[in-house]
């Protein structure tokens, strides 16, 4: 029976996240996600390139399932506030891959295109909201936004 590459595509994806979330990229083997994958190290090279480009795979991957669990509200910066705790609450291990992305990668969101376009559109929602009169304006989006996150 022919393999399915998508299966094993995420299979390793799967596996990189639970080894990430617990080891960083520093800490992390590639051993140990292949065998957590039930699949060959080379497929890893295969699909992703290197450890690096996998660790990216499995950021965006995360940010994306965030995105669409839990979309911006700029007329209700509460509401997403609370959203936001609720799915951090529910997905400690994507907590702690934003955490060793920050911590191992600080200043290079910019590499990650989801995360970057997502972060542009929510500024200039906020900025929007601000305009309207519906957000408070004493700080700006790229000051104000964070602060949800905290």
């Amino acid at each position: 029976m022919p393999r399915d590459p998508n299966a094993t595509r995420n299979r390793l994806l799967e596996a990189a996240t639970e080894e990430f979330a617990a080891y960083g990229i520093a800490g992390a083997r590639v051993d140990r996600i292949a065998a957590g994958a039930g699949a060959n190290k080379n497929l890893i090279y295969v699909h992703f390139g290197s450890k690096e480009g996998l660790f990216a795979a499995v950021v965006e991957r995360a940010v994306g399932e965030l995105l669409e669990t839990v979309p911006l509200t700029p007329h209700d910066l509460p509401g997403y506030a609370g959203a936001l705790f609720d799915f951090n609450m529910s997905h400690p291990r994507l907590v702690r891959l934003a955490r060793w992305y920050g911590m191992e990668r600080p200043g290079r969101q910019a590499e990650l295109p989801l995360a970057a376009e997502s972060t542009r559109a929510k500024l200039d929602a906020v900025a929007a909201a601000q305009a309207e009169g519906a957000v408070f304006a004493g700080l700006p989006p790229r000051l104000l936004l964070p602060l949800l996150f905290s």
